[in-house]
């Protein structure tokens, strides 16, 4: 059994217990009745920290070590899912959003002062808005309706609800007007910045701009304003890995008050003439995949989590001798996490993971340099076709419909039933049965799509 969740009493331990006995019993029932849904599109399960009520349908402090499913959702309606650092989002297959978890910025898009909500609602004020994409940070959630519109609501003093200076909370969604007349495919956000991607290749940013997150637009503003981070007293060894994480935000929360700020979406001109795939915001580091299967990163290299060792500002390219045709990236904490096609001399073509930055919890799922890009060879074989980056642990779907975890397991981020640590991949083995359609990484806890 796990070890007590935060705060627990022998009781809560107990509930834990039940819990855990509740979930095997509903999985083997659910098997039983799955051959009776029609025209399913999948249903919600989630793991992890349930600490801002992220994971859903628990009390709050009691983490969920194992998969569980999310009450309260539309049955077998849920087509895609989106997770903020703290919090939830569910799209509907009718293109309603659904939101829990954290809501201290009102990032939940419900009128309610309340600053934790562990059970589904539907975003208020998208009634006229059919969305086929959403995205979350810590403190704004966003959605993309199906004409390509960009909707965003939270609250943000560092510029990443994209409205103007003059507009730093919206308690319900409100469209991202400099975006208007583009069709957004796909919005990315980091701690204070943000990335969209429009349905022609472009890519705009907004946000908090310093140590070059959104490439050279930063440089608009005097360097002399910026204070380099103190590093040595993150180096000491006798501080947990989620202290120092800890550590980081608060750091960067301190330094608000003397902001490089872009207040309003703008065209990455260094990017204007490339086509871009795809895009993903790491706490303060931006990683950018070309159509042409260039990766180009930029931002804070503390870590070695831009895969390069050319200093730059800039989007520059992110360097690997491996023979691989990029697919997609996802970018945590401190680490990036790259899924390609490789290809080899004696194999047929295959997918693969690499991965690079921050390993103080095993988040990258190897051994070997950490800023350099390595492939992680306990997903060999296994055909990933996904990766989702989370603050320190990581999560890999594949062509199966299997779900593969590493990293830190600490208050059951891995779904494995134990807060221990994992140097490489382990299969989350108790959905065996069950084909999972997507799994995405919040900061410390995971939602996935099961198919039903």
């Amino acid at each position: 059994m796990p070890p007590f969740p935060r705060g627990a009493t022998s009781s809560s331990s107990s509930l834990h217990h039940l819990h855990r006995l509740h979930l095997h019993l509903h999985l083997h029932l659910h098997r039983l009745l799955r051959s009776f849904a029609t025209s399913a599109v999948g249903s919600v399960w989630s793991f992890g920290d349930n600490s801002n009520g992220a994971v859903g349908g628990l009390p709050p402090l009691v983490d969920a070590y194992e998969p569980l499913r999310v009450p309260s959702l539309p049955s077998f309606a849920i087509a895609s899912l989106a997770v903020g650092h703290y919090h939830s989002l569910a799209i509907a297959a009718d293109g309603h959003l659904w939101s829990w978890g954290r809501n201290a910025e009102s990032q939940l898009g419900r009128p309610s002062l309340r600053e934790t909500w562990s059970i589904p609602q539907r975003v208020v004020g998208l009634d006229n808005v059919k969305v086929r994409a959403a995205a979350a940070s810590g403190v704004v959630s966003a959605a993309i309706g199906d004409d390509g519109s960009l909707w965003v609501w939270g609250r943000s003093k560092r510029g990443q609800l994209g409205l103007g200076r003059e507009i730093t909370e919206a308690t319900k969604p409100c469209r991202v007007e400099a975006l208007a007349g583009h069709d957004v495919v796909k919005v990315s956000f980091g701690w204070g910045h943000a990335f969209a991607l429009t349905k022609d290749g472009k890519i705009f940013g907004w946000g908090y701009s310093e140590d070059g997150r959104l490439g050279q637009m930063g440089q608009i503003f005097d360097a002399t304003s910026k204070q380099p981070p103190d590093l040595d007293k993150h180096r000491d060894k006798s501080k947990s890995m989620l202290e120092i994480a800890e550590e980081l935000v608060a750091e960067r929360i301190e330094r608000e008050d003397n902001m490089p700020i872009i207040w309003e979406p703008s065209l990455i001109r260094e990017l204007s003439d490339i086509n871009v795939s795809d895009v993903s915001c790491g706490l303060d580091h931006s990683l950018v995949l070309c159509c042409d299967g260039t990766l180009l990163s930029c931002g804070d290299n503390t870590y070695g989590q831009l895969g390069r060792t050319t200093e730059g500002s800039k989007l520059l390219p992110v360097e690997t001798n491996f023979n691989f045709k990029p697919l997609s990236v996802s970018a945590g904490l401190g680490h990036s996490l790259l899924l390609c096609k490789t290809e080899s001399e004696h194999e047929n073509e295959s997918n693969a993971v690499l991965s690079w930055g921050w390993n103080r919890s095993s988040q990258l799922g190897r051994q070997g340099q950490e800023g350099i890009p390595l492939l992680v060879e306990g997903l060999s074989g296994e055909d990933p076709i996904a990766v989702s980056a989370g603050r320190v642990h990581s999560i890999a779907l594949t062509s199966k419909g299997e779900v593969w975890v590493w990293g830190s397991g600490r208050n059951g981020r891995l779904g494995l039933g134990s807060s221990t640590d994992e140097v490489e991949p382990a299969l989350l083995e108790c959905l065996e049965g069950f084909q999972v359609l997507q799994a995405a990484a919040g900061f410390d806890h995971n939602l996935l799509l099961v198919a039903e």
